[in-house]
């Protein structure tokens, strides 16, 4: 049960990690750009971590206090998850 837990959040942190990197570039050449809440929405459903990297490396929504406090949040909502289910 665990792995699949883990497998889960892995596979949504990659796609949240493409999202924030494919909002970031059409940030930069204009376009349509993915709303903030569907941002934070892929953050809390499990892409935390995708989302916190996707800020480091590619320097996105850095200067929005929110995102940080929502992945940082997130992130350790998953993780108390995780050692739940490890030590049912």
């Amino acid at each position: 049960m665990e792995l699949y837990y883990l497998i889960a959040v892995s596979v949504v942190s990659v796609i949240t990690f493409i999202v924030y990197l494919v909002d970031k570039i059409k940030a930069k050449i204009g376009g349509f750009r993915v709303p903030e809440a569907a941002l934070l929405t892929l953050s809390v459903l499990g892409g935390a971590t995708g989302g916190l990297l996707a800020m480091g490396f590619c320097r996105h929504k850095t200067k929005h206090w929110y995102f940080f406090l929502v992945n940082l949040a997130s992130l350790f909502l998953h993780a108390g998850i995780y050692l739940l289910l490890i030590i049912k």
